[in-house]
């Protein structure tokens, strides 16, 4: 997997580059496992705007993923396939009874392959089983937070999280942020790395490249009036912000944090900001 550059005929492409998408066995995807995606352009049952910036795009059709698989499974790869919804590949597979799934492809999974789900099974590549039946140091992705509540973390393209300790009925792992965490040992992880590498060194390149994606400008507060931003006003001469950066609404932002959740703090040990600055 690799990332292709295009020759450049136009100033745009002079630095957009691509994947290579040559993982991907198939174009069309299984139309029992696609649903239609409407297209909410960041605004809720409201009408409200919740996030910004979003609208446009090309249309899609969702892929239904499944998360949590059931135990005692020996899955095929039947095709891996592009998703315009993530970032990372998908595989279609299918199970001993003729089900078929979509799944989080891994870098290993190709066409032909079998894994298998369950507490008994190897400890190989593309397995999914409980945190307690694999061994510390390897890495795995697709984790549960809670037993049965199928994956949660470590979904994006090139992400893995890599088993450190277990002890006292929980597994502590280091995530692809830096965070040290615990979760429960009965939660279940796949072993490997999600696929798609390569997808952080993707240059975009042109304009209208990510409005196909569906993002819209982004305006800086500093070029707008100061009754629409805190940042803006002055004179209309280059200069920064001559205050700590915030929100258009004003609350404090680039290093300020905003997670409370008291209830999961307990489960981190070492915090994805420890050493950085405070």
């Amino acid at each position: 997997m690799s990332i292709r550059a295009y020759r450049p005929m136009t100033p745009a492409q002079r630095q957009k580059t691509t994947e290579d998408y040559d993982q991907i066995t198939t174009k069309k995807p299984l139309k029992s496992l696609v649903k239609a995606k409407k297209q909410q352009a960041g605004k809720n049952n409201q009408g409200r705007i919740t996030v910004r910036h979003r609208g446009g795009g090309v249309k899609r059709h969702y892929r239904l993923m499944t998360y949590t698989l059931p135990k005692d499974l020996t899955l095929t790869v039947e095709e891996i396939e592009y998703d315009p919804n993530r970032s990372a590949r998908i595989a279609r597979v299918k199970d001993q009874n003729g089900v078929f799934y979509y799944v989080l492809a891994d870098t290993k999974m190709k066409k032909g392959a079998t894994f298998k789900t369950g507490s008994e099974v190897e400890v190989e590549d593309s397995n999914r089983m409980p945190l307690e039946n694999i061994p510390v140091g390897t890495f795995v992705y697709a984790i549960e937070l809670a037993p049965g509540r199928g994956a949660q973390m470590v979904r994006a393209a090139g992400a893995s999280a890599q088993l450190m300790a277990k002890e006292d009925g929980y597994a502590t792992l280091k995530m692809p942020s830096g965070e040290v965490r615990k979760v429960l040992v009965s939660c279940e992880a796949s072993i490997g790395t999600v696929s798609n590498m390569q997808h952080q060194n993707v240059k975009i390149g042109a304009a209208g490249r990510r409005r196909r994606k569906g993002i819209r400008p982004t305006v800086r507060g500093v070029v707008m009036n100061a009754t629409d931003h805190p940042h803006g006003g002055g004179d209309g001469g280059r200069h920064g912000t001559g205050k700590a950066p915030r929100t258009p609404w004003g609350q404090l932002t680039l290093g300020y944090r905003t997670r409370h959740n008291k209830k999961t703090n307990k489960m981190i040990v070492r915090s994805r900001h420890e050493g950085k600055r405070k």
